[in-house]
């Protein structure tokens, strides 16, 4: 298996409404230190995973909707709780989308809450 893994942070704000979440319920804000892992069993023609330029390239075009933002206030999320996995699913299923053409594989995104606490989706 080759990986090509590439790294970009992001910050938001939002609550998680729900009893179980404890303090979390309130509005508090996070800078997600966001790792992603284009995976493949083959190379392209070019010998490599993906362009890691390009890989930056749409990472940051995803991620940019979401920085300095409230996702409490995004259409996109409402009536969601958004947890740092959903929000790792959110990413990877948009980075997905975008590198149809380019990249036949698997991606991990890591979303780190600390450097001590990360959470991440695989498809």
């Amino acid at each position: 298996m080759y990986t090509v893994k590439i790294r970009k942070s992001v910050m938001i704000a939002h609550s998680l409404p729900h009893p179980f979440f404890g303090p979390a319920q309130n509005m508090h804000g996070a800078t997600y230190v966001v790792d992603v892992s284009f995976k493949s069993t083959e190379l392209d023609s070019h010998n490599v995973v993906i362009d890691i330029g390009k890989a930056h390239e749409i990472t940051a075009e995803v991620l940019k909707p979401l920085s300095y933002q409230n996702l409490d206030e995004l259409e996109v999320f409402k009536g969601h709780l958004t947890t740092t996995e959903f929000i790792a699913k959110h990413i990877h299923d948009e980075i997905k989308q975008r590198v149809g053409a380019i990249f036949n594989g698997r991606i991990l995104v890591e979303l780190g809450e600390t450097h001590d606490a990360w959470a991440s989706y695989e498809g």
